[in-house]
């Protein structure tokens, strides 16, 4: 497995790995009303360049196949920097280190310009797989405007 960061040509592989995703994470995805939709779509070509930029973002690849992918990026809270990685995409052919390379890639792009925490939200799965990183509470999120009525997810309170 090869893990690089990606650049314009990848784009279309992209595309299809998030849509891949997309469908595994919700099968009734394109049934949901298109606003929905589009909330869940990172693959905006706008938001490839972004994180084509940002140095944190890699694909992984093998024999062609694109496996997976990691965007990324540096925030500044304020006291420190940090590297939040915004979405992980995995193929469900995927071998069963992809993650773990992509966290070790982002990590290492991290460490290498100074920045010493990375932050994700991963699931309880991708977590046992995920070397080096502890789990520190839950990330969750709210929908405004009319997401409120389509977005899908536990309603905390």
């Amino acid at each position: 497995m090869r893990y690089r960061a990606f650049t314009d040509a990848d784009h279309d592989l992209i595309v299809a790995l998030e849509r891949t995703v997309l469908l595994q994470e919700d099968p009734n995805f394109d049934a949901l009303p298109d606003r929905e939709k589009e909330g869940r779509i990172r693959t905006s070509v706008a938001s490839l360049r972004f994180f084509e930029r940002t140095e944190h973002s890699f694909v992984a690849e093998a024999e062609d196949v694109l496996y997976g992918a990691v965007f990324a990026q540096s925030v500044w809270h304020g006291d420190k920097p940090t590297v939040w990685i915004s979405r992980i995409l995995l193929h469900p052919a995927a071998p069963s280190d992809t993650l773990a390379g992509l966290l070790k890639a982002c990590s290492k792009s991290a460490y290498d310009t100074a920045i010493y925490e990375v932050h994700t939200c991963l699931t309880p799965e991708q977590a046992a797989a995920a070397e080096g990183f502890r789990s520190q509470g839950i990330y969750a999120v709210r929908h405004l405007g009319s997401r409120s009525e389509t977005a899908q997810g536990e309603k905390l309170a």
